[in-house]
């Protein structure tokens, strides 16, 4: 029997995905991490950025604005501020945002905070322009064959 980890990401809103899969590489404060079955217990801060999900010979993609990380030994559990999955995503919509941020960051006179606020806004929204566009070249790869996120509850 293969080893697999139980994986869960969740926001306060909803569970974006639960499922047993084969590996998890995530974005960390400190750079990118892959988890495969058996890794060290680790407690990180997730950063904004992309997710991947490896289950067989599926691989499901998500963009997430920050969050923490959990890993067990075979469990892995991160609650993100935001998550959206990669057919989620509105990329027209995710390119304005980025587009307004950045307008706003060079046109308006604006404190730390407001130039913090907006950075996060467009290191958010730039994972989410990632993460539609990997979509969209799997689509154009393989067609029709894509298939929806599954959720085991």
């Amino acid at each position: 029997m293969e080893t697999k980890i139980h994986f869960k990401i969740a926001t306060p809103e909803r569970v974006v995905f639960k499922d047993e899969v084969d590996s998890i590489t995530l974005p960390t404060t400190t750079g990118e991490i892959t988890v495969l079955p058996n890794h060290i217990p680790l407690v990180s801060v997730l950063a904004p950025g992309a997710i991947m999900v490896r289950k067989g010979d599926e691989v499901f993609h998500m963009a997430v604005s920050g969050g923490f990380i959990e890993v067990l030994s075979e469990k892995v559990v991160v609650l993100a501020d935001t998550a959206e999955r990669s057919e989620e995503i509105d990329l027209a919509r995710a390119e304005e945002a980025v587009k307004r941020a950045e307008a706003l960051k060079e046109t308006r006179a604006v404190d730390e905070r407001e130039f913090a606020a907006l950075t996060a806004q467009i290191s958010k929204e730039m994972a989410r322009i990632h993460v539609a566009r990997k979509h969209l070249a799997r689509i154009e790869t393989i067609g029709s064959k894509v298939e929806k996120y599954t959720s085991n509850k």
